[in-house]
């Protein structure tokens, strides 16, 4: 049975995947860092990260944490010391890499430190820092990142320490996807899903939702964070979406639109960019067709609670599947974004 794991109330390994993102301002820059995690959290992310370069970056957690709204995590490399004063600053969970903490002393010193707050951490190898002796026997693998990953989760629970999570991220989607297939038959942690250094936001999107949802598919992670080289806020919504496609989310407004083609004669691409925007955040379950003619745009709108199918004369304008009014085609956009203002309210 897979163990749960409690980060400032949000719950790991209980069934509801957690979406989580890093902030990228300077971590003592309280003020700023607060009003990146309030858009964060704004747009639906459970669990933000900070990273701790020095001791002003440790201390900040303080006065972030008064005001982020969820759990904060501190992300250490290089320095038990600033875990130690993370955790001591107030932070829910902290992150450590087993290629750079220091080995067992520096490891026993943090586990000493989150033992006495009782809050988490997360043992997180990725490829950029598996620890020396993996590597050198097993290269660049699944294999020594689950090997990484394990002999930290194993010093740590030698020092009394149980509420752990793991991660194995890599840059590649498929030696993601194999380390983490490895790493659920060998430990019922809550597992932290990612493909880091992911990169832009184009490339990033996809190599995120090919890896983390063919995971997510299988029925292994737990959380996620999608990495990516921009606003800290379309991982959120990245993360989001992934969810949605794996029917791991299902309190969203679906929009279903059709490519279009050259039988498309009103601007039912634009259309459903409003209507996607307009339904960004929403919390409500509901599912939301704009199809470019009537060709397949009724048969696909069946199973909607709004669609709409059009032509150059007309709009077809169908609730719950069923044709409910003809519209003139100039007048479309208006009738079926007040017939969307009903069902949202």
């Amino acid at each position: 049975m897979k163990r749960r794991v409690e980060v400032g109330g949000v719950v790991l390994g209980g069934g509801k995947i957690a979406v989580q993102s890093m902030t990228t301002e300077k971590t003592s820059d309280a003020e700023k860092s607060v009003a990146q995690i309030l858009r964060l959290r704004e747009a639906g992310c459970d669990i933000v990260r900070v990273a701790v370069l020095d001791e002003a970056d440790a201390r900040a957690i303080a006065a972030i944490r008064a005001r982020a709204g969820m759990p904060v995590v501190a992300d250490i490399h290089f320095s038990p010391r600033l875990a130690v004063l993370a955790v001591e600053a107030g932070a829910d969970k902290i992150r450590i890499n087993p290629g750079n903490i220091g080995g067992e002393r520096g490891i026993a010193l943090v586990a000493d430190c989150v033992r006495a707050h009782h809050i988490p951490v997360r043992v997180g190898a990725n490829t950029g820092s598996i620890e020396a002796n993996f590597l050198r026997e097993y290269g660049k693998s699944a294999q020594a990142l689950v090997g990484s990953a394990l002999e930290n989760v194993a010093i740590l629970e030698r020092h009394g320490v149980s509420d752990i999570v793991v991660s194995v991220k890599a840059s590649s989607v498929p030696l993601t996807v194999e380390a983490y297939e490895l790493l659920a038959k060998q430990t019922d942690y809550p597992l932290h899903l990612g493909v880091t250094e992911a990169g832009t936001e184009e490339m990033g999107v996809v190599k995120s939702s090919i890896g983390i949802g063919a995971l997510l598919l299988r029925g292994i992670g737990d959380t996620i964070r999608v990495s990516l080289t921009s606003d800290p806020v379309k991982e959120v919504y990245a993360a989001k979406n992934i969810l949605r496609a794996c029917g791991l989310d299902e309190e969203f407004v679906e929009v279903v639109s059709c490519p279009t083609c050259g039988r498309c004669q009103y601007d039912s691409m634009g259309l459903a960019a409003r209507v996607n925007e307009r339904v960004r955040g929403i919390n409500k379950k509901l599912k939301v067709a704009v199809m470019g003619c009537v060709v397949n745009g009724p048969g696909e709108a069946k199973d909607c609670d709004l669609g709409i199918a059009g032509g150059k004369e007309y709009c077809l304008i169908l609730q719950k599947g069923k044709e409910n009014e003809r519209v003139d085609t100039a007048d479309a956009e208006r009738v079926f974004m007040e017939r969307l203002e009903e069902l949202l309210r």
